[in-house]
C-alpha cells in the first residue's frame, strides 16, 4: 500500500484521511490547528509531522486539501517541491487557480514528480462516508495510477481531461452550484417582499422544472431559520467565484452572470457573513433591504 502524506485535515480532508487509514494506507499528516480533527486519526496510527518537507520525505503520494491557491503555494514552495523525488505524485484536491496549477505542475516535472489536479464535490458528510465526487485532470496513465487511491474516499471519479482540466471544470461547476444558491436566496427574498407564502413557493418549485438538488439543499432548512443546508462558507464561495472570474478573463470570455454572482458574494462578505454558510445569503438580503425573510 502506498504511503500517503496528507496536508489539510479540515472539514473535507478529515474524512478523506480517515478513509485512507481505515482502508490500509500508512498515512502521515501535517500538524493541524484544529486538534479535535486529529485525535481519531492518531488512534488509527497516523503520524503527525511538522513541515511539508517531512511530508514529502515520508510519502509516495501526497494529498493537498486546503482552502485555495495561497495555501497550496505555501505548502508546495514551503517544502513539498524541495523534497519531491522521481516518481512521486502530489494530488491537489483543493479548488485552485488553473494558472497557478500549471506553474506548479511544471516545477514538479523538473524534479521527476507529477502534480495532479483532482478537486472534489459534495459535502464533509460524504467525505466521512467515502462518497465524494472527484474530477481529475491528468494523462491517461497517471489517471489509472491515482484512481485506486481516490477510490478509498470517492464514489464517482471522472477523468475530465488533460492536466489542468480538473481545476477548470471545478470552477465552472461551482459557478453553477453557487449560482443556483444565490438565485434561490434572492427568490425567497422576493417572495417575502411581495407577499408570496414561502412554503407555497417551495411546493411550486419542488414540483416543477426550476427544482434542483441545490434548491432542496438550501430551502427546507432555511424556511425553519436554519442556514446550514449547504456547509460551504460564503468566504470560500467568494474565493471560488473570484477564481472563476479570473479564469474567464484569461480565456478570454465575456460572461455577465459570473460578475453578478461574484458581486453578491463580495457584498455578503462585506456584511460580515463570510464565516457563515452559503444559505446566509438570505441574511444578506435581510440586512440590505431592512426586513426579515424567515424567522431565525
Amino acid at each position: 500500500m502506498q504511503r500517503i502524506g496528507f496536508i489539510g485535515v479540515g472539514m473535507m480532508g478529515h474524512g478523506m484521511a480517515k478513509n485512507l487509514l481505515q482502508k490500509g494506507h500508512p498515512l502521515a499528516f501535517l500538524v493541524h490547528r484544529n486538534r479535535a480533527n486529529v485525535a481519531d486519526l492518531l488512534e488509527l496510527k497516523a503520524k503527525e509531522l511538522k513541515t511539508p518537507g517531512e511530508i514529502a520525505a515520508a510519502s509516495d503520494v501526497v494529498f493537498l486539501c486546503v482552502t485555495g491557491t495561497p495555501q497550496v503555494e505555501a505548502n508546495v514552495y514551503g517544502g513539498l517541491l524541495e523534497g519531491a523525488r522521481q516518481g512521486q505524485i502530489v494530488i491537489d484536491c483543493s479548488t485552485s487557480q488553473p494558472e497557478s496549477t500549471d506553474r506548479i505542475r511544471a516545477d514538479f516535472a523538473k524534479k521527476g514528480a507529477r502534480f495532479v489536479d483532482a478537486p472534489l464535490a459534495r459535502t464533509p458528510q460524504h467525505a466521512e462516508a467515502g462518497k465524494l465526487n472527484c474530477m481529475v485532470g491528468a494523462d491517461a496513465a497517471t489517471f489509472a495510477e491515482v484512481k485506486p487511491v481516490l477510490e478509498k474516499f470517492c464514489e464517482n471519479i471522472l477523468h475530465v481531461g488533460a492536466p489542468g482540466a480538473g481545476h477548470k471544470i471545478k470552477l465552472i461547476y461551482n459557478f453553477v452550484a453557487m449560482g443556483h444558491a444565490a438565485v434561490t436566496c434572492e427568490a425567497l427574498a422576493a417572495c417575502s417582499r411581495t407577499g408570496i407564502d414561502l412554503e407555497v413557493f417551495y411546493q411550486l418549485v419542488s414540483a416543477g422544472g426550476a427544482n434542483s438538488a441545490m434548491f432542496q439543499m438550501v430551502v427546507p432548512k432555511a424556511l425553519k431559520g436554519d442556514f446550514t443546508g449547504l456547509q460551504f462558507t460564503l468566504a470560500n464561495a467568494k474565493k471560488d467565484i473570484g477564481y472563476y472570474q479570473s479564469m474567464l478573463a484569461n480565456a478570454p470570455l465575456a460572461g455577465t452572470m459570473g460578475a453578478a454572482l461574484h458581486q453578491a458574494l463580495v457584498q455578503a462578505n462585506a456584511l460580515g457573513l463570510g464565516d457563515k454558510f452559503v444559505a446566509s445569503l438570505i441574511e444578506a438580503h435581510e440586512k440590505l433591504n431592512g426586513f426579515q425573510i424567515v424567522k431565525h
